[in-house]
């Protein structure tokens, strides 16, 4: 019988908890350790429509990216959009467990996958913050080349790579060979990704100065949206699950997906 807390030793194994950042909120955020799982649900966000979900289909467990409750919690109602997710999860026996900024410093997690994604070659870690128990190298950004092309090219080929909807970027001016991923709001890495001698970085959340600084950095800027850079690992850890628990089923979100929208007056 698998349980809660085989789900939740596993997920150590492949995103630690040590490799999270310290203002994060990780691991299991709703339920019993001790509870019985025949079905999961992954998702990026545990918002409403994926705990519906969830519960639609009997799931005792979704797996999530993003945390279920990220910021202390007042109150536990129906007036709120997490106290209705609460509600729900507890009223239908469904636990919630996340891996967040363990996972996007993880081998093989949101990284490591938009990376692959996109095509990218020779994939290494910048700046390691250290290596995990199989001696591979761990931390945020992850940069890989391609063969050189230009800007334009390469815009459409992280639209169609990753199926989002449009794009932010700022043309460095530069061709398109070495390339840093940083899945999420990752903007704040501008000099690192510079320092390492990149020529272009496909992040998301970008401001508006940022995009002016990596003009004047000569780096070309792309943000591919929050959720596009990141959903990606959602199929990573459908697959790392069902392979290690094969008598569960684990079912990838049907409803999960962005709710920002591209207005365009045709």
């Amino acid at each position: 019988m698998t349980k809660v807390s085989d789900i939740l030793r596993y997920l150590e194994t492949i995103a630690p908890t040590s490799m999270k950042m310290d203002w994060d909120n990780v691991g299991l955020l709703c339920g019993d350790e001790t509870q019985e799982v025949k079905r999961i649900l992954v998702a990026l966000d545990p918002f409403w429509h994926v705990c519906q979900e969830a519960a639609d289909m009997g799931a005792d467990l979704i797996v999530t990216h993003h945390p279920l409750i990220f910021r202390p919690v007042s109150s536990v109602t129906e007036q709120s959009s997490v106290g209705k997710c609460i509600r729900l999860l507890i009223q239908k026996n469904i636990a919630a467990v996340n891996a967040h900024t363990n996972l996007d410093c993880a081998p093989g997690g949101v990284n490591d996958c938009l990376a692959s994604i996109l095509g990218l070659t020779e994939i290494s870690v910048l700046e390691p913050q250290g290596l995990d128990a199989q001696g591979t190298p761990w931390g945020l950004l992850r940069a890989g080349l391609t063969e050189e092309t230009s800007l334009t090219s390469f815009l459409e080929r992280v639209q169609k790579s990753l199926n989002c909807p449009g794009l932010r970027y700022v043309d460095g001016g530069r061709p398109v060979r070495r390339v840093a991923v940083g899945g999420g709001a990752c903007a704040s890495e501008l000099q690192t990704v510079k320092n390492a001698g990149c020529d272009t970085f496909v992040t998301a959340d970008v401001k508006y100065n940022q995009f002016w600084d990596a003009r004047d950095m000569e780096l070309n800027l792309v943000d591919a949206g929050h959720f596009y850079t990141e959903n990606p690992v959602c199929r990573y850890l459908v697959e790392k699950l069902a392979g290690q628990f094969p008598g569960v089923v684990v079912e990838l979100s049907k409803n999960h997906g962005d709710c920002m929208k591209f207005y365009k007056n045709s």
